[in-house]
């Protein structure tokens, strides 16, 4: 299974898109490549950073991309049918996973789940963040908030976060990690109701289901 080191960082990143700005090109770059057999031929080039201080998880999202298409924007709407990078973490010790998800335009669903079984209405036990969220997480996004009609020719953009230890602990009771560390995760694209849907993985997934904590890799805090 896959493993990542987030480099702690002394220089907060500007979140502005800077992927070779000087707090960004200490970080090691994440692949997101593995794609399932479900997707088109379209296979945007997809890459992540991360870095973490006391406060703060940080990352960053560099994909080479083709029919871009950004229709959702209100909080909580379904990004994933959009252009949409993800990152799906679960702390040590916390009884669930969080789940991030950014479309292109910057706008964000977050969620809480504890129980990722489906039923006839969906997962089981995903509790969604609130206005907190929205109001604390800060986001960077190099293409504007909607982006319809799609875009087909090669776009470069970047999708940029900040997310607070202390939002986590409203959830999960936990402090902020330390170096040695470790945590759960996995990052993903995908772009459900593009022309052309693919989903894309750091860690191979066992079926088109995201909501698969079984296969998450390790993302390892470093001093």
């Amino acid at each position: 299974m896959q493993d990542y080191t987030v480099r702690r960082t002394p220089v907060v990143p500007a979140l502005a898109g800077a992927w070779d700005s000087a707090a960004w090109e200490t970080a090691e770059t994440l692949p997101i490549a593995v794609f399932r057999p479900e997707s088109t031929e379209h296979r945007p080039e997809t890459s992540a950073r991360l870095l973490y201080d006391a406060d703060r998880i940080y990352g960053i999202f560099r994909v080479r991309d083709r029919y871009v298409r950004c229709i959702h924007t209100e909080f909580q709407g379904n990004v994933c049918r959009d252009s949409c990078v993800e990152f799906f973490f679960e702390p040590a010790g916390a009884g669930g996973y969080f789940n991030f998800e950014f479309n292109c335009g910057g706008t964000m669903l977050c969620s809480y789940v504890v129980d990722p079984t489906r039923d006839e209405t969906g997962i089981k036990d995903l509790r969604k963040l609130g206005a907190e969220a929205q109001r604390d997480v800060e986001i960077y996004h190099s293409l504007p908030v909607r982006v319809e009609p799609e875009v087909a020719e090669e776009t470069v953009w970047f999708l940029e976060f900040a997310i607070p230890f202390a939002l986590l602990a409203d959830y999960t009771g936990l402090s902020a990690p330390v170096a040695g560390d470790q945590w759960r995760a996995n990052l993903y694209k995908c772009g459900d109701a593009t022309s052309h849907p693919h989903w894309a993985s750091w860690v191979p997934v066992s079926e088109k289901n995201f909501h698969l904590p079984q296969c998450f890799g390790t993302i390892v805090f470093g001093g």
